[in-house]
């Protein structure tokens, strides 16, 4: 095993955000500040998935959070899929969770 990804696990076991302990918290509000984001699902603590308008266009966020200062601020961890991809994902949801379930 290659240390990238050893690492990689030993962060994941140690952030205790994949624990699978219960489901999302949903929560639908519209960001403040600078963000035009409505927060749709928070995956754990710091992890969230939210939609919001980037460069004029529509895009589902998946991200991680930090605090600066008493803020939370978005992290560079985390994927912006177009309305293109979002489809696609979405479409492939029960092929995934058999995957997953194979694989548990």
């Amino acid at each position: 095993m290659s240390r990238r990804w050893k690492r990689k696990e030993e962060e994941n076991a140690s952030d205790g955000d994949s624990d699978g302990a219960g489901p999302a918290k949903k929560t639908f509000k519209k960001g403040s500040d600078d963000s035009d984001g409505i927060v749709v699902c928070e995956i754990s603590k710091n992890r969230r998935v939210s939609v919001r308008s980037w460069q004029g266009k529509v895009v589902v966020d998946i991200r991680e959070f930090y605090v600066k200062d008493g803020k939370e601020l978005p992290g560079k961890k985390g994927i912006s899929l177009s309305m293109d991809q979002w489809k696609i994902l979405r479409d492939h949801v029960d092929e995934i969770d058999d995957a997953v379930a194979e694989n548990s």
